[in-house]
């Protein structure tokens, strides 16, 4: 466990240190500003050449410490729940669950409340 909460710690860090990467020409038009990450492919393009003074451009030096990575901020792994019947095959000390967003309002509660009696945490309770 001292293992896990260390690499947590370390992935936080390397967020911290990540750049924004943004669109190539998103600083010109205005349109692009919030269209988030497309990769250069532009024959001339500086950010694709990755010449000095332009925006990064996201690869594989970026990724996260291996152990922490796909994990929820609580360490556990979050799962994806639909219905109730889900929830009842997952264990309390391994599992997190993020309820699907096209579950409706008396579903998510059901889940909710066989969750609470389970003792499995919830990460997105209330919408």
């Amino acid at each position: 466990m001292r293992k896990l909460e260390k690499a947590l710690k370390i992935r936080e860090e390397q967020k911290r240190r990540m750049p924004d990467f943004i669109r190539a020409d998103a600083w010109k038009v205005k349109r692009l500003e919030d269209s988030g990450w497309r990769r250069p492919k532009g024959l001339d393009t500086k950010m694709r050449l990755k010449r000095k003074g332009w925006p990064p451009v996201v690869n594989i030096g970026y990724r996260k410490i291996k152990e922490a990575r796909y994990l929820h901020p609580s360490g556990l792994v979050e799962v994806l729940v639909h219905n109730t019947e889900e929830v009842k095959k997952l264990d309390k000390n391994k599992h997190i669950i993020r309820i699907a967003s096209s579950v409706g309002k008396k579903k998510r509660l059901q889940i909710i409340e066989i969750a609470n009696k389970l003792g499995i945490k919830v990460a997105n309770p209330v919408t």
